[in-house]
């Protein structure tokens, strides 16, 4: 029976944690955004989502795996526009969407400036390759979605003649990435949405 296997398959119960684990997910997010995988320590992340290191270590396990599960939440929360931009109806507005929903993450009033994966990714010591690993491998996944839709903007007559949906995609990774080290590094956010404005006027027509 479903109900007994369930009751099988449950953990018994113990203490409740006097903690929510997702604010306290949450706030170790802004810690690694802030400071990177590398340079966020133990101390830091306990202190600022408010547990011992053992609430820690039962919650989230170490911190490599608390790592992985507030990119997870970054992912859900502060990339959705990433994935909204494949519904846009031409490639010139899939990468306008791009851009804006990426100025808007990385110099918003309410986070951290910067993209956590650029910033974790280019600081990686040889003890945390797992880490810049799983970085890559995320990427390599947006990224192939996003040649995927510049590929049928290709059948649709949608890109200028020459410019492949690889090539275009990669440009874009480019100036996304750029502009997550130009965020982080303090560059005014006028300064970013000047280049912005710049790769869109000189977006080359289809026709």
């Amino acid at each position: 029976m479903l109900g007994m296997e369930a009751a099988l398959a449950s953990p018994p119960r113990g203490r409740p944690r006097e903690f929510c684990t997702e604010a306290a997910l949450a706030a170790a997010l802004g810690v690694f955004w802030t400071r990177g995988y590398e340079g966020s320590s133990l101390s830091e992340l306990t202190e600022a989502m408010g547990i011992t290191k053992p609430s820690l270590y039962a919650a989230f396990g170490n911190k490599e795996q608390l790592f992985h599960k507030a990119l997870d939440l970054y992912e859900r929360e502060k990339l959705a526009y990433t994935r909204e931009a494949l519904a846009q109806p031409t490639a010139r507005a899939v990468s306008e969407y791009l851009l804006r929903g990426a100025l808007d993450a990385q110099t918003g009033a309410a986070s951290p400036r910067g993209c956590l994966g650029v910033i974790s990714a280019t600081i990686c010591g040889a003890e945390a390759q797992s880490i810049k690993a799983d970085i890559v491998k995320r990427r390599a996944s947006s990224a192939a979605a996003l040649t995927e839709r510049f590929v049928e903007a290709e059948r649709a007559g949608d890109l200028p003649p020459g410019l492949t949906p690889k090539a275009l995609t990669r440009f874009l990774y480019v100036l996304l990435q750029g502009m997550a080290v130009q965020a982080a590094s303090g560059t005014p956010r006028a300064e970013l949405q000047d280049a912005i404005e710049t790769a869109l006027l000189i977006w080359p027509n289809a026709h």
